[in-house]
């Protein structure tokens, strides 16, 4: 079973375009590494500075060594992630089977 990481954080005004980029730059450190599946980062479309942080691990021993590694090499560069937010984020971590969640995401063509 892989696990599925859910964030949602909203950060200090004015700063948006900032943390959504330094999210990105996390993201993608998450997705070169062995273990993870994918990752994301969106915002809100309503305007507030609410953003959506997604990333899907082959196993809790990923999801922790990853994690670790990410916030070691990235927070000396960007600070913590949380010193951009404006509040406590809301953390979900969900266990899923890898391949029924990744079919979701498999599009066939249409003749």
């Amino acid at each position: 079973m892989a696990w599925l990481e859910t964030v949602v954080c909203s950060c200090h005004k004015k700063i948006d375009a900032r943390f959504l980029r330094t999210l990105n730059a996390h993201q993608e450190l998450k997705r070169r590494q062995e273990g993870c599946l994918l990752a994301w980062a969106a915002r809100s479309v309503d305007g507030q500075p609410l953003f959506l942080v997604q990333t899907l691990y082959k196993s809790r021993t990923h999801l922790k060594r990853i994690s670790k590694f990410v916030a070691e090499k990235l927070d000396s560069e960007h600070g913590s992630l949380e010193s951009f937010m404006s509040g406590p984020p809301l953390v979900g971590i969900f266990e899923v089977d890898e391949v029924s969640f990744l079919e979701q995401f498999k599009t066939e063509e249409k003749e």
